[in-house]
């Protein structure tokens, strides 16, 4: 769990809520019906003609893995794919087949086994590469929900100020009601700001982040075990593991080691 995400979204709220009880406001003049409906209505309807619903009805599925998801831990996937290569070099590549229950990665045990039975090393990358990309594609379609709903939100709020903004102008002849009326022609596009900057702005780059991450290990875990089937040294396939971590990671596990 990731418990960063949730920090930073619970400080965002609560400082918002905050200025408002100090700045002297109340917070249920900002809660207003047909501004709700405008926004989070058309944001709604926007994103389902954007995209595939089966993909929009899972989004929930998306926002989760922003709280819940494990990022990855190159260093460990390093010290893993290293011993194997240690186990491969000491009993024969055969004998990892012995070893896959132990594994904790089912992109490592893929790979492993395609090795085991002898694939073609060609064939094992293509494959590995191929099933890379399909995640990072699905990612990137999460992501870009998320961004739209960042652009779409905001601008639903401006389309709901023009109309609060042209009520209003519609009755002029009641001054005492043209500051209420632009209040309530505001809260529309406040709504759309919260949504982009508070909720999809900040979960979107944490899941590009966590993207970067999953795609680092499982990269490494392809030149890992494109290491272990050629039967390299276990020392030529830590020195090219560690290629990918930066010098300050390098240096914390040799240290450690």
């Amino acid at each position: 769990m990731d418990i960063g995400t949730l920090a930073g979204l619970g400080i965002a709220i609560v400082a918002i809520a905050l200025s408002i009880v100090l700045g002297g406001g109340n917070p249920a003049a900002l809660i207003n019906i047909p501004s709700i409906l405008v926004v989070f209505g058309g944001t709604a309807g926007a994103i389902l003609a954007s995209y595939p619903m089966a993909s929009v009805l899972k989004i929930h599925t998306v926002i989760l893995k922003s709280v819940f998801g494990v990022p990855g831990n190159p260093a460990k996937t390093i010290r893993d794919l290293v011993g194997y290569a240690e186990i491969a070099r000491r009993e024969g590549i055969l004998s990892l087949e012995n070893h896959v229950e132990d594994m904790d990665d089912p992109f490592i045990v893929r790979g492993i086994k395609m090795a085991v039975d002898g694939t073609d090393p060609e064939l094992i990358r293509t494959i590995l590469d191929t099933e890379l990309e399909a995640l990072m594609d699905r990612h990137a379609q999460g992501k870009a929900i998320l961004d739209t709903t960042g652009k779409m939100a905001p601008a639903f709020g401006m389309i709901g100020t023009l109309m609060g903004l042209i009520f209003m102008l519609q009755n002029m002849d009641d001054p005492s009601a043209i500051g209420p009326g632009m209040a309530v022609a505001l809260i529309t596009t406040l709504y759309g700001a919260l949504i982009a900057n508070c909720v999809t702005g900040p979960i979107a780059e944490k899941l590009a982040a966590n993207d970067a991450d999953e795609v680092l290990v499982k990269t490494i875990v392809i030149a890992g075990v494109m290491s272990i089937q050629s039967g390299d040294n276990p020392r030529v396939v830590e020195s090219k593991l560690m290629t990918y971590l930066p010098p300050a990671t390098r240096a914390a596990m040799e240290a450690a080691a």
